[in-house]
């Protein structure tokens, strides 16, 4: 049955690559012929969904949905547009640098779904084409997240795990190769779009002198909004302490939101991005298919059998096998099945390298296709509702790059201090 899993998996990822239909129907059917095969039932296939991720996805596009008639978003990206003063590179730099800072500490997923909207709006303000600035944007919300325990799921798995690292270890033991990998391959991304992303000389100067704020002066129920908006953030920053989920925390704003700013409650449920929420199921899903028949286990075992004892050779494999294995089934239910295979490696000694190890494979994984991540599936799913479709493969050729760019960053990193 196990290979029967994997064979459903790898031909799901094969349709996917080649773009053969939508994506939301390949997952749904790989995760129905699961089911139908055997590999899980019924009740562990409803186990296997990430309920909070969805949740924490629905909520956060209503309060986008409630947001964007204020006027917000478009000062937002009409300040960004004009700090850049029409410098492509400049602006690429400082959108990725700020999604990056923010990532870090709300997390990569709920920056994501507020940045998009706004290099959307930028993208249409100065007439450039909008999936490059989005790919850098969710390139950089998972570097960013890796800098702190909440900023990426795998940290917060390997946190939950681990309570003796604490969510200072995590700053000062991952933020400082997360900054400078943030910064190096924001600066490559930003000089290699540069042409593409150049806006018309003419256009920039016509933005240049129109008012950002006269949307949001114009617009209803402003300071309501953007109160809700506000209070959602500040409690994404204090969820931890508070042990309140993040998908508590927006459900409960959005919830909040309809009762202040929907005078259409149909409408504003209805911007929720509905197949991005069905293919995450049908993922996890499929997912939960490997992790029953012990497919995952399998390969995080493999991981540790191939290091023969030696602790750098041990921190290497796991980093980049991490980021393998991420690439391929999503971060999250990856970096699920290491946490046992770490603790065995280093047995009663503990190691805190290995994990730093672990959290930069998984994290930095993230950026090498589009299932490896929620950010991506939610910033792509986006995307096409605008009209502007994002595959598999497209996706592939600025994501590996990137990975490795950032992988190799990260094991002169491991090599110096931590291994």
């Amino acid at each position: 049955m196990a290979a029967l899993a994997v064979v459903v998996f790898v031909v799901a990822l094969a349709a996917l690559a080649l773009d053969w239909t939508h994506r939301t129907k390949i997952a749904l059917g790989g995760a129905a012929a699961m089911v139908v095969l055997g590999a899980l039932d019924q009740e562990q296939a409803v186990d296997a969904v990430d309920w909070p991720t969805l949740g924490l996805l629905a909520g956060m596009m209503v309060i986008v949905a409630l947001t964007e008639p204020t006027g917000v978003f478009t000062y937002v990206a009409l300040r960004a547009t004009q700090l850049s003063r029409g410098n492509p590179v400049l602006l690429v730099f400082l959108l990725a640098v700020v999604t990056g800072v923010l990532s870090a500490f709300l997390d990569n997923l709920t920056s994501i779904l507020l940045v998009v909207p706004i290099a959307l709006l930028i993208a249409d303000l100065l007439r450039i084409p909008p999936v490059p600035l989005v790919l850098v944007l969710v390139l950089a919300s998972n570097i960013g997240g890796t800098a702190t325990l909440i900023g990426d799921p795998p940290n917060i798995l390997i946190g939950s795990h681990r309570p003796e690292l604490s969510f200072t270890d995590f700053i000062v033991n991952l933020a400082p190769v997360a900054i400078l990998t943030l910064v190096v391959v924001s600066a490559i991304l930003a000089f290699v779009y540069r042409d593409t992303l150049r806006p018309d000389p003419e256009r920039a100067a016509q933005i240049a002198t129109l008012d950002p704020a006269r949307d949001l002066r114009a617009a209803k129920r402003v300071k309501r909004t953007l109160a809700v908006l506000l209070g959602t953030i500040v409690a994404f920053f204090l969820h931890s302490p508070l042990h309140v989920e993040p998908a508590v925390v927006a459900l409960v704003g959005a919830t909040v939101m309809l009762f202040v700013a929907a005078d259409d409650v149909d409408d504003a449920l209805g911007r929720v991005e509905w197949s991005t929420l069905m293919f995450f199921l049908g993922l996890f899903v499929m997912v939960g298919g490997l992790v029953e028949q012990g497919v995952i286990d399998e390969v995080a075992v493999w991981l540790s059998d191939v290091t023969e004892g030696s602790s750098t050779a041990e921190g290497l494999v796991i980093l980049w096998g991490s980021a393998a294995g991420s690439a391929l089934v999503d971060n999250i239910p990856f970096t699920t099945a290491m946490l046992p295979v770490v603790d065995s490696i280093q047995g009663d000694e503990f190691d805190d390298g290995l994990w730093w190890a672990l959290a930069l494979g998984a994290c930095f994984g993230g950026n090498a296709t589009i299932v490896a991540a929620a950010a991506n599936v939610a910033a792509t799913g986006i995307l096409e509702r605008t009209g502007n479709r994002v595959s598999f493969v497209e996706f592939l050729r600025v994501g590996i790059p990137v990975t490795v760019l950032s992988l190799l960053i990260a094991t002169a990193y491991l090599l110096a201090f931590q291994l």
